[in-house]
């Protein structure tokens, strides 16, 4: 069973914090199962934004995990990854965005799961 958006959010935003990485709910979604977009802004007018990774890559003895791919290698300008958000919450208007700000890009996705 997995954990409930709102707590995994919220673990993910601490773990941030506890980094000395800012992060913040822009957008809360479905309290349950809402998907989760995460924006890593570099400070420089660029982001990357990472997705909720396909249902191909998980692992069904982990079915609790949640993982994530970038949309993109190469940070993106800010402008082009709100456009896409802004397609996401139009086609999944439960989906959260959870948005943080760190100049080395530093995203802890690959230990938040």
């Amino acid at each position: 069973m997995r954990l409930k958006t709102s707590i995994w959010v919220a673990a993910y935003l601490r773990r941030c914090q506890s980094a000395g990485v800012f992060g913040a709910v822009r957008r809360r979604g479905a309290e349950e199962a809402g998907a989760v977009f995460v924006k890593v802004a570099t400070m420089d007018g660029s982001a990357t934004l990472y997705v909720p990774a396909p249902q191909t890559v998980y692992d069904d003895s982990r079915p609790i995990e949640r993982l994530f791919t970038p949309v993109s290698k190469e940070p993106q300008p800010e402008p082009s990854v709100e456009e896409r958000l802004t397609r996401e919450i139009r086609f999944d208007p439960d989906a959260w965005i959870v948005e943080t700000e760190d100049k080395a890009g530093r995203h802890f996705l690959d230990l938040a799961r």
